[in-house]
């Protein structure tokens, strides 16, 4: 099979484009700007293209297939040679699915936790021994891609994303996939600059229901009004709802019991045991027992920047989450309190996304600091001209968060100082953030404030 990729150096496109040259696949590709670390992953495998750009020429018709990133325009050239000669274009889901049809597939979705369970579920899968494909969209310690696809296995496992498939596919991406089993965490509008209304997002997670597989399991977080509305209108689906693991906190550990036996897990955070009973369901789906599934994860360590300890002491921690929509930042910040309750908490979060930095959308955000003793806020103006929004002011900021003592600042360097003058001691620090805090080094900070 020989595959193109237009626009390879993306997060997802470029773990693709490994596994499919795994698998055996002659894999060429294209973009304008590969950056790190995908620059060096796709030169290990000799699939960096020889120089940036976009051209005709490396679309020609002997190519089986070219698979279309979010990252290239609908006017690119090479997708509009591909066009000329009516060669077939995927957009990286709908070749997941092609790659998958005859599997039995499992798919994560929600507006927040779908990262950890999926997380969930490929740690235990491995640790028991199971062979399974799978997408999901953060490095987890043990895999060395975010996507693996193989002949052998019978199962896929794929995190769901609800946001557009392609430049030419405004579907959502979890649209294609077509599972037997589905679970979704929860709905919370997100993606503003998509989904324009509530209803519109919420629409979204309705039609997912409608393409799972009649006689599939839908197994969704039962506190949630809109999934419940969904669950009651899908009769010919396997309704499984769920809640949270019962779990107690003895020095710092979690501890889950089952049969009579206690078992000691790295996680914490009511949104944690949520996400831990769910893909206890889905595990339970695939034949893996309550025990076993609970053996497997008491080395589980989550993904990179979901509640991940940047540096640690006796009596403080540094974590680093990719939390910024309002539930993300809402559970991650009562987590972390609710774990350490004795511990001052420091919560900054970046508003990076076309949401988080939308006027309208901002509101959203009132009350979603507020278990944390200290709240921090930061937004880079020229993140919002890059975006084309409209101007945002720090007054709109601290309107929107409603919160006593609120700190918002709009200078990297200012908020280097600040957060770099800082001597943890019986406290916590949580950085969230999707972007990279205008390029502050999070780990030097991590050693900086418990130094």
């Amino acid at each position: 099979m020989r595959v193109h990729f237009i626009a390879i150096g993306g997060s997802a496109m470029h773990n693709l484009a490994i596994a499919l040259h795994k698998k055996g696949f002659h894999v060429t590709g294209s973009d304008d700007k590969i950056f790190e670390p995908s620059k060096s992953r796709l030169q290990n495998h000799g699939l960096l293209p020889a120089s940036d750009g976009w051209s005709p020429d490396n679309i020609s018709e002997d190519l089986d297939a070219v698979i279309l990133g979010m990252h290239a325009r609908s006017d690119n050239p090479e997708l509009l040679k591909a066009q000329e000669l009516n060669l077939k274009v995927y957009s990286y889901p709908e070749y997941l699915y092609e790659q998958t049809k005859n599997k039995r597939r499992v798919v994560i979705a929600g507006s927040h936790g779908k990262t950890t369970i999926t997380s969930m579920l490929l740690h235990v899968l491995k640790q028991t021994g199971r062979k399974f494909d799978f997408m999901v969209g953060a490095n987890i310690k043990g895999f060395d891609t975010m996507v693996e696809l193989s002949d052998e296995s019978g199962i896929a496992v794929f995190e769901g994303d609800e946001y557009l498939s392609s430049p030419i596919d405004r579907r959502p991406k979890f649209l294609w996939y077509k599972p037997q089993i589905a679970l979704v965490t929860g709905v919370a509008w997100d993606h503003i600059n998509v989904f324009p209304a509530e209803e519109v997002y919420n629409h979204q997670f309705e039609l997912f229901a409608q393409s799972i597989d009649p006689g599939g399991s839908f197994i969704y977080y039962q506190q949630d009004p809109v999934l419940q509305t969904i669950a009651k209108e899908h009769p010919e689906l396997n309704v499984l709802p769920y809640n949270e693991v019962e779990a107690s906190s003895e020095g710092g550990e979690t501890l889950v019991a089952c049969d009579g036996e206690k078992f000691a897990l790295k996680i914490f955070g009511h949104h944690n045991f949520q996400n831990l009973a769910g893909a206890l369901l889905v595990a339970k789906e695939l034949g893996v027992s309550e025990k076993d599934f609970l053996k497997s994860m008491r080395c589980f360590e989550g993904a990179a920047r979901r509640l991940q300890i940047l540096s640690e002491k006796e009596d403080a921690s540094v974590f680093y989450d990719f939390a910024h929509a309002p539930s993300k930042v809402k559970a991650t910040v009562a987590a972390v309190k609710d774990q350490f309750p004795q511990r001052n908490l420091l919560a900054v979060v970046e508003l990076h996304t076309f949401s988080s930095l939308n006027r309208e959308f901002l509101p959203q955000y009132k009350g979603a600091m507020a278990a944390a003793d200290e709240a921090v806020v930061f937004f880079n103006p020229e993140v919002v001209a890059h975006k084309k929004l409209e101007e945002i002011t720090t007054t709109d900021v601290e309107q929107a968060f409603a919160q006593k003592g609120l700190k918002v600042f709009t200078d990297g360097d200012k908020l280097h100082q600040f957060l770099a003058g800082q001597r943890l001691k019986n406290s916590n620090l949580l950085l969230m953030t999707s972007g990279n805090f205008a390029g502050i080094d999070v780990n030097a900070l991590a050693g900086e404030v418990l130094g």
